[in-house]
């Protein structure tokens, strides 16, 4: 290769490398001269000028309104084929209830009041009027009590012969009976329910010397025994049975022993006294009705005098209405 082959690529080598630094000589010149033309236009901006041209442009140009859903939750129609009919427009509901037309002047709410009241006042009445009659009863029984208190306390000492006879069966029959003792008590409601005297009992034992010996056969044997049981008498059986077992035939022994007991007992659902006797006439159980007013000293002295096997009134006094 000769010198002048050499020659050539090294010159162009040169001129290319010369030509890369003009140009970029020139791009640094062109950036800062657009940068001073900024600047310039900076400078020369009429800040006041452009404001107003904008809003002279919003003033030109309708506002889009943005669209807001009318209503968050989905609106929930009725089917009309369901409900078998239209729904309607509030306007036409509106037209077709009137108002609610007060009577004499009062609002709803004051007609309500009126009627609550009113409510109240019956409720409170019958209460009171509850109240008086458990309150009568409860005297009633407290009077009854502090009676028969001191009666049986009298009788405890003095031990009176009863003249009474008690029928069994047949001829057959309990008789010449004295007093042994007796007592009374009385009980009351719960306090939460108002500790009212609701209970007084009243009982004592007769007795006497004798014995009665009866005799049963088949099946009366177990009949008589179970009436003995029921009149609450004391008694022995010696029973005679066969080769099979049964009892064919049985000899009772009866003691002359009686209790007799009282329950005079509060009604409040119905205000009445209900006085549940047992052995006090005879043997077996009675029941009296008696209005708690009708417990008065009358009533009291003829009971005492039935007891006492006398005579007397006690079932035309607690018959009277």
């Amino acid at each position: 290769m000769n010198n002048a082959d050499q020659a050539g690529p090294s010159s162009a080598i040169q001129d290319a490398i010369r030509a890369k630094r003009e140009r970029k000589a020139r791009t640094e010149q062109e950036i800062a001269e657009l940068e001073a033309a900024l600047i310039a236009d900076i400078d020369s901006f009429n800040f006041e000028a452009a404001e107003r041209r904008c809003r002279h442009e919003q003033a030109a140009e309708p506002i889009a309104k943005p669209s807001i859903p009318t209503s968050i939750f989905p609106e929930i129609a009725l089917d009309a084929a369901s409900s078998g009919a239209t729904r309607k427009q509030p306007r036409e509901a509106e037209a077709e209830t009137p108002p609610h037309e007060p009577e004499n002047g009062n609002s709803l709410l004051d007609q309500l009041r009126l009627r609550a009241e009113e409510r109240q006042r019956e409720a409170h009445s019958a209460q009171n009027n509850r109240s008086q009659a458990n309150e009568g009863i409860e005297q009633a029984l407290k009077h009854l009590f502090f009676y028969l208190h001191e009666f049986v306390q009298q009788l405890n000492v003095i031990k009176p012969d009863m003249p009474r006879v008690y029928s069994l069966v047949e001829q057959f029959e309990l008789n010449r009976l004295a007093w042994q003792e007796g007592f009374a008590d009385y009980r009351t409601q719960r306090q939460s329910a108002g500790a009212l005297v609701e209970l007084v009992t009243f009982s004592y034992r007769l007795s006497s010397p004798g014995l009665l010996h009866i005799e049963r056969d088949g099946p009366s044997v177990e009949r008589f025994r179970a009436t003995l049981f029921d009149y609450g008498l004391a008694f022995s059986c010696k029973e005679f049975k066969n080769e099979r077992h049964y009892v064919e035939r049985a000899e009772f022994e009866i003691r002359g022993e009686i209790s007799v007991s009282l329950r005079w007992r509060a009604d409040f659902a119905k205000g009445l006294i209900t006085l549940e006797a047992r052995n006090l006439e005879r043997l077996g159980s009675t029941v009296y009705n008696i209005r708690p007013q009708f417990v008065d000293q009358a009533l009291l002295d003829h009971f005492g005098l039935l007891v006492l096997g006398q005579p007397n009134q006690f079932r035309e006094l607690v018959k009277r209405t």
